[in-house]
């Protein structure tokens, strides 16, 4: 078994936790930064292949891995930004390829997390599953995002399209006096969304097939626009109707995934409108709040290609 993450990933270290206690076995835990500081090698012949990292020992037993929170390869920089970019891209296409060759069953398989953590492919096969999605402008133009929240009939959102690991960024409602300070997106395409007002948040924890969904009070507190932002209000186990979940299914199987996290919104209106899906996205807090066996159904995943827990 092979967890691919931070040293200090809270996720990443109560899975080898669940894993030791509920399948007596013990995980590598690869944090893809400690290359090319350790030594790694791969090797071809007529006897078949060997891959080896000097810190670590097993690689070539691995039967499944979580691609949890990989980062690139932490390569010491020079004086020219050329041949950093060089040694960057060789040591990435080193520890990488090494991993992606190892034939064992990934969650998530590498290609298919990427692709689907861009938001604009999210909504565009969330809509085609069958979901609801909030009309959505995503755009680097200033004159189109202003036109967009002046057309809407209501009030509308703007945040992050990226997914990368930067400073924490709200949902925030735009408003006239944030029209001068649009020039900022020139350089960054942002996500702007119709508002869904809303009766609660809904939080899915999507293990191959088995839906784990969590209903957050988020109008109960400070989190209103964005749930993130209150973690106090109520947390609950939920129930999805069938017709949501046969979306869920249609947009996970479509997008090649067999984990993720699933915020979705259940307007005042009520309809369960889709915002947006995490291939690994947090959910230990869930866990801590509801009691739900999420670690516990990721891990029977990854040993035995199931997540159903039983005693659920």
């Amino acid at each position: 078994m092979l967890i691919v993450s931070e040293t200090d990933d809270l996720h990443g270290t109560a899975m080898a936790a669940t894993l030791r206690e509920h399948h007596g076995l013990s995980p590598i835990h690869l944090d893809l930064r400690d290359f090319p500081r350790e030594y790694g090698s791969f090797r071809l012949d007529r006897l078949g292949t060997t891959r080896s990292m000097s810190h670590l020992i097993g690689l070539d037993d691995v039967r499944s891995v979580w691609w949890r929170r990989p980062h690139l390869s932490a390569v010491p920089t020079g004086i020219r930004a050329s041949d950093d970019a060089f040694r960057q891209a060789e040591c990435d296409g080193f520890s990488q390829g090494m991993l992606w060759s190892i034939p064992a069953a990934w969650i998530n398989d590498p290609g298919a997390d990427r692709t689907a953590s861009r938001k604009i492919v999210q909504l565009e096969t969330a809509l085609r599953a069958g979901f609801t999605v909030p009309e959505t402008l995503i755009t680097n133009d200033p004159d189109e995002a202003r036109s967009f929240a002046e057309s809407r009939p209501g009030p509308v959102v703007y945040k992050r399209t990226g997914t990368g690991r930067a400073e924490f960024a709200e949902t925030r409602i735009i408003d006239r006096a944030d029209f001068g300070k649009l020039t900022s997106i020139r350089t960054s395409p942002t996500t702007f969304q119709d508002y869904i007002d809303a009766t609660c948040d809904l939080r899915v924890v999507w293990v191959d097939g088995v839906e784990w969904t969590v209903r957050i009070d988020s109008q109960a507190g400070v989190g209103r626009i964005d749930s993130r932002l209150d973690t106090s209000v109520e947390f609950a186990r939920e129930q999805l109707p069938a017709s949501v979940s046969k979306s869920l299914a249609t947009l996970m199987g479509a997008l090649g995934l067999s984990f993720g996290v699933i915020d979705l919104r259940l307007g005042r209106d009520g309809e369960y409108y889709f915002l947006e899906v995490n291939p690994q996205g947090q959910f230990a807090y869930l866990e801590i709040k509801t009691g739900l066996p999420l670690f516990r159904s990721l891990s029977n995943l990854l040993v035995h290609g199931d997540g159903a827990v039983p005693e659920y």
